[in-house]
C-alpha cells in the first residue's frame, strides 16, 4: 500500500472518529506571507479524499497583503496555476470553541504531486531536518498576546473600543473581571491538546498573555496558530473580538508573540544553569550569534507590517536593539537562565516577533540563522545590561549597540540582500516574501500612525 494510500485509509478512520463525535466540517489552514490563516473547509465526509488528493487553491494567496491586495513575483501572481492542500492527519484536532468543527493545518503541493516552493509549513520542516542532520534538536514555542474589546454594534472601527475591564496591568482584578472568558480559553486548548504554562493580564488595556509548551519547531507554528484561533472563537462566544495585531491602538503597547527556542544534542540542552550560574555551550554559543548577526533581515519576517514598528519602540520591552543579555527583557535576544533542577535546562527568546509573522516563516528563518552561524562559528558579543534605550548615542557606538531596522521597508532592505536566509527560503519564497513586504509598504505609505493601527487592528 502506497503512503497516500496508507493515509487515505487512516483519514477514513479519522472522518469516522468525527462523524461520532458530532464534528461535520474540518477546517484546512495555511498562513500566507502577510501572516493571515486562510482556509478551505471540506465537510467531514469528504475528509479521506482531501487526504487522497488534496484541496485545490490558487498560488496567488502568497503574494496577498494583509490587506486582502495581490502583489505579484518573479515566479508567483497572477490567476494561472493551482496547488493541492494536504491536511497532516497527525494535528486533525476537534475545536472545542467551535461545535461541529474540526481543523487540521495542511501542506501545499502542485497537481503533480511535488512540494510546493512557497509552502511556508514546509520550509520550516526543511529548517527542523537540516538541524537534525547537524545532531541537533529545536523546541520551540510562543507567548501569544492579545487584547479583547467587547464586540462593536455598529461599525467595526467606529470610536474608541470598549474594554471589558479597566482593571490595572497585570492586577488580579482583570482575572476576576473575566474569569469565566479566561476560564473558557484555557480548557477550550486543554480539550485540543494544547498544553498551557501559564496565562496573565498584560499591560496595555484589555490585553492578556498565553504561553504554551515547546514542542518541535513545525509543531509550535502549529499551536500557535491554533491558540489564536481558538481564543478568537472562545471571544467570539462571549460577545467579544479578539486582537492579535503588533498596535491596537497607536501610541500604546502593542501585542508581541515572542518566539522562545532550546538547543538540545543528544536530548541535553546546550543552555546549562547551575544555581545562578549560567553557560552556553559552543554550538549555542554560535547558533545564537548567528540568530543576532541576522536579526535585521529577521525583522522582515517575525515583524511583517507597518503595524510592526508602530509596536518596537525603546523601553517597552520590544526588543529594538541588536544586543543580547541575559534576562534583560529589553535585548532583543534574550537568554533565559533555567532553574538548576530543570532538566531542560535555559533557552533564548527573540523578543521583537509580532503575531502579524507567519510563524513557519518565523521558525525556519531562526533555525536557518543559527545554523549559519554554527557553519561560520560565529561568536556573541558581550551581553548588555540594562536598558540600552536610555544610553546616549556615543555609549551605545562605544558598546556597539545597534538599533534594528525601524521601518518595513529598512527591514525588507536586509532581508533581501541576506544571502543565507535567500538560500534557505529558497527563490520562489523569498520573492514572495519581498513582494508582500514592499506591497504592505506602499499601501500605508501615506497613512498616519493612527490610521495603520485602525486599518490593521482586526487582520490578525
Amino acid at each position: 500500500m502506497g503512503a497516500r494510500a496508507e493515509q487515505r485509509e487512516s483519514a477514513v478512520q479519522s472522518a469516522a472518529r468525527l462523524d461520532a463525535e458530532g464534528v461535520g466540517n474540518v477546517a484546512l489552514t495555511w498562513v500566507d506571507n502577510a501572516g493571515i490563516s486562510r482556509v478551505k473547509t471540506v465537510p467531514t465526509r469528504r475528509l479521506a479524499d482531501a487526504v487522497a488528493r488534496g484541496v485545490g487553491m490558487s498560488p496567488v494567496f502568497d503574494v496577498f497583503t494583509s490587506a486582502d491586495g495581490i502583489t505579484a513575483s518573479d515566479h508567483l501572481g497572477g490567476p494561472d496555476g493551482d496547488l493541492r492542500l494536504f491536511p497532516d492527519l497527525d494535528r486533525l484536532t476537534i475545536l472545542a470553541a467551535q461545535p461541529g468543527w474540526a481543523w487540521a493545518p495542511a501542506d501545499r503541493y502542485d497537481q503533480l504531486g511535488r512540494p510546493h516552493p512557497a509552502c511556508q509549513r514546509l520550509f520550516a520542516r526543511r529548517m527542523a531536518e537540516r538541524a537534525a542532520a547537524a545532531g541537533l534538536e529545536l523546541r520551540m514555542g510562543f507567548e501569544t498576546e492579545w487584547v479583547v474589546a467587547r464586540a462593536p454594534q455598529g461599525p467595526a472601527d467606529a470610536g474608541e473600543l470598549d474594554y471589558p475591564t479597566t482593571a490595572p496591568a497585570y492586577g488580579m482584578a482583570r482575572v476576576v473581571a473575566l474569569s469565566d472568558y479566561l476560564r473558557d480559553v484555557t480548557e477550550a486548548l486543554t480539550v485540543q491538546g494544547v498544553e498551557v504554562l501559564q496565562l496573565h493580564p498584560e499591560y496595555a488595556p484589555g490585553q492578556f498573555e498565553v504561553s504554551t509548551a515547546p514542542a518541535d519547531p513545525v509543531r509550535a507554528a502549529d499551536d500557535v496558530v491554533l491558540v489564536r484561533e481558538t481564543i478568537r472563537a472562545v471571544s467570539a462566544r462571549h460577545g467579544l473580538r479578539a486582537s492579535f495585531a503588533p498596535s491596537v491602538v497607536a501610541g500604546e503597547v502593542g501585542n508581541g508573540c515572542h518566539l522562545h527556542l532550546g538547543l538540545y544534542r543528544d536530548g541535553t540542552s546546550l543552555h546549562r544553569a547551575a544555581d545562578t550560574d549560567w553557560s552556553l555551550a559552543p554550538d549555542a554559543v554560535a547558533f545564537l550569534a548567528g540568530v543576532l548577526d541576522a536579526l535585521p533581515a529577521l525583522l522582515a519576517i517575525g515583524c511583517p507590517s507597518p503595524a510592526s514598528y508602530l509596536r518596537l519602540q525603546p523601553s517597552h520591552w520590544a526588543g529594538i536593539y541588536q544586543c543580547w543579555g541575559v534576562e534583560n527583557r529589553e535585548a532583543a535576544l534574550r537568554l533565559v537562565i533555567g532553574a538548576p533542577d530543570d532538566p531542560d535546562g535555559g533557552h533564548a527568546e527573540v523578543k521583537p516577533f509580532d503575531a502579524a509573522a507567519n510563524p513557519y516563516l518565523a521558525v525556519g528563518a531562526v533555525i536557518a540563522a543559527g545554523l549559519h552561524g554554527i557553519d561560520t562559528t560565529a561568536r556573541l558579543p558581550a551581553p548588555q545590561t540594562g536598558d540600552p534605550g536610555v544610553l546616549g548615542v556615543r555609549e551605545r557606538a562605544r558598546r556597539g549597540i545597534v538599533r534594528l531596522p525601524a521601518t518595513l521597508t529598512e527591514a525588507a532592505d536586509r532581508l533581501e540582500k541576506s544571502a543565507p536566509l535567500r538560500e534557505a527560503l529558497g527563490e520562489v519564497l523569498h520573492g514572495a516574501v519581498l513582494a508582500v513586504r514592499r506591497a504592505e509598504e506602499a499601501h500605508y505609505a501615506a497613512y498616519e500612525p493612527a490610521e495603520i493601527a485602525a486599518a490593521t487592528r482586526w487582520c490578525w
